[in-house]
C-alpha cells in the first residue's frame, strides 16, 4: 500500500540527533516515492524564507509527488512568517513541505509557523532531549512501547551502562527486545548480560587493534564507540591498561620465552590469549612503548594540556594513526 502524505509537516526539538535520524528516513521515503529529482532540499543559507516561499509558490512539471525539505526553521523570525504563511496554507495537492526546527537555547521555532502547519492540515510533532534524571522513566516507557516490562532498577543500570544518550538507549532497548522476545521481563541481571558487554567488548577491540597497529580497524572502534556515547577517558583507561600488558608480553617475548609459554600465563581464555600473543608479534618492544607514551600525551592533551586547541575525536584519530604508523 502506498504512503500517504500530508501537505505539510513541522519537526522541531532539542534531540538533533534524533531530528537527523528522522530527515534521513523522510528523504529516503521521498526517493522511493517522486526518486531523487521530486526533492528539494533547503538547509544553511539557502533555507530562507524568500527562497521557500518562492519555491513553494513556483510551477512545476514535475511528474508524482514534489516533496520540499527546509532545515533550520529555528532562525526564522516571526516578523518573517507574513511570507510563508499563505503560501503553506495554500499549498498545491502534489506537494509536501517538510520544516526541521533545530533549537537550542534562544533558537526556537516561530509559533506562526507552528499555527501555519497546523492551519494546512499538517503534522507537527516535537524531538525533544529527556533531562538527565528522567532518563530511566523514559527508557520504562520506551521498553514497554517495544514489548518489554523493565524493571525501575534496571532502567537506572542501563542508563549507567550505556550513558545519557537517547539513540544509543534505544538501541539497546531494541536489542533486548530482540534477545528476550515479546513480554519478557528485563531485570539488572539482563541488562548486565546483554548492554554492558556489548560496549566493553568493543571497547576491547579497539585496544587490541591498537596493539596489532591497525589503523583502520582502531579508528572505527574508536567511532562506533564515541558514537554511543562511550567517554574518551573511560577509553583511555582501556587502552592504556591493554598496551601495558601487550608490552609485558612482548618484552617475554624479546628475552626469549616460548609464545606457549606466555599464552599459558595470560589471564584469558585459550583463544583470546593466542590472539591476544599474535596482535603483540605484530608489533614490538619499542613500537608499544611508543604506544603507552602516546595514549598519555592524547590524555593530558584532552583534558586542555599541552595548548591544545583541537577537539577530542580529532586528537584520537591522530593519535590512533601515530600508533599505527
Amino acid at each position: 500500500m502506498a504512503p500517504s502524505f500530508k501537505p505539510a509537516y513541522l519537526i522541531y526539538g532539542d534531540d538533533h540527533g534524533r531530528l537527523g535520524e528522522r530527515r534521513a528516513r523522510l528523504r529516503a521515503l521521498a526517493e522511493r516515492e517522486s526518486g531523487s529529482q521530486g526533492i528539494e532540499v533547503f538547509e544553511g543559507d539557502a533555507a530562507t524564507v524568500e527562497s521557500v516561499a518562492a519555491a513553494l509558490s513556483a510551477m512545476t512539471f514535475a511528474i508524482g509527488r514534489r516533496f520540499l525539505i527546509v532545515d533550520g526553521v529555528e532562525r526564522w523570525k516571526a516578523a518573517d512568517m507574513r511570507v510563508i504563511e499563505p503560501v503553506v496554507k495554500s499549498l498545491p495537492p502534489d506537494t509536501t513541505v517538510v520544516f526541521f526546527g533545530r533549537e537550542e537555547g534562544r533558537m526556537k521555532v516561530p509559533d506562526r509557523l507552528i499555527a501555519a502547519v497546523r492551519t494546512a492540515g499538517g503534522d507537527i510533532s516535537t524531538e525533544m532531549t529527556v533531562k538527565p534524571w528522567e532518563l530511566p522513566r523514559w527508557a520504562v516507557g520506551q521498553a514497554r512501547a517495544l514489548g518489554l516490562e523493565l524493571h525501575p532498577s534496571a532502567a537506572r543500570a542501563l542508563v549507567n551502562h550505556v550513558g545519557e544518550r537517547q539513540q544509543r538507549l534505544l538501541r539497546e532497548l531494541e536489542k533486548l527486545a530482540l534477545e528476550l522476545g515479546d513480554g519478557a521481563r528485563v531485570g539488572l541481571e539482563q541488562i548486565e548480560e546483554i548492554t554492558a558487554n556489548s560496549s566493553e567488548r568493543k571497547s576491547w577491540t579497539l585496544a587490541d587493534a591498537l596493539v596489532a597497529r591497525d589503523g583502520a580497524s582502531a579508528t572505527r572502534a574508536y567511532l562506533e564507540l564515541r558514537q554511543q556515547g562511550e567517554r574518551l577517558a573511560g577509553l583511555l583507561f582501556t587502552i592504556a591498561r591493554r598496551l601495558r600488558d601487550a608490552l609485558e608480553v612482548a618484552e617475554r617475548l624479546e628475552a626469549g620465552e616460548p609464545a606457549a609459554s606466555v599464552k599459558r600465563g595470560l589471564r584469558m581464555p585459550p583463544k583470546a590469549a593466542e590472539r591476544f600473543v599474535a596482535d603483540v608479534q605484530r608489533n614490538d618492544v619499542a613500537g608499544l612503548r611508543a604506544a603507552i607514551e602516546i595514549v598519555a600525551d592524547l590524555e593530558l592533551a584532552s583534558r586542555g594540556g599541552a595548548g591544545s586547541k583541537l577537539g577530542e575525536d580529532t586528537l584520537a584519530v591522530r593519535a590512533i594513526a601515530r600508533i599505527a604508523a
